[in-house]
């Protein structure tokens, strides 16, 4: 399935195509940390610290280095109050939110169906079908 690229740098986008932009987008949004992130903003800004309380295993470098991923591409806005310690807040953008829709179904639908999964790390194997 193609789009044509509203922004007139390329013809289309494509994301089955080797060299299209899409890619980039695609594994940002497909990366772990990046969905998370993404869902614990859902609900409002949150500080650093709320984040990495929320999204327990991520340490304070790969929380930092995708928040700085999802601001670069306009995910994420990072707001700094000037006080004493500094006070800064990230929150969604319209793109985000946008971002957010597909990504809060996946997140249901992985909870609602990793019981009826066979090789999940941390899930218990049943092991292969045997044909009859």
């Amino acid at each position: 399935m193609t789009t044509d690229c509203q922004t007139g740098q390329h013809a289309h986008h494509d994301v089955y195509a080797a060299q299209c932009p899409c890619r980039a987008m695609l594994d940002l949004l497909a990366n772990k940390w990046s969905a998370l992130a993404i869902g614990a903003l859902e609900d409002g800004p949150q500080r650093f610290g709320a984040l990495q309380r929320l999204l327990q295993g991520v340490s304070p470098k790969v929380l930092t280095q995708t928040l700085r991923r999802l601001e670069d591409t306009g995910l994420v806005d990072r707001t700094i109050y000037p006080a004493v310690p500094l006070h800064v807040e990230y929150a969604l953008t319209d793109l985000g939110h946008g971002a957010a829709v597909p990504l809060r179904l996946l997140r249901s639908w992985v909870e609602e169906n990793l019981d009826n999964a066979t090789s999940v790390p941390g899930n218990q194997e049943t092991g292969p079908t045997v044909a009859k």
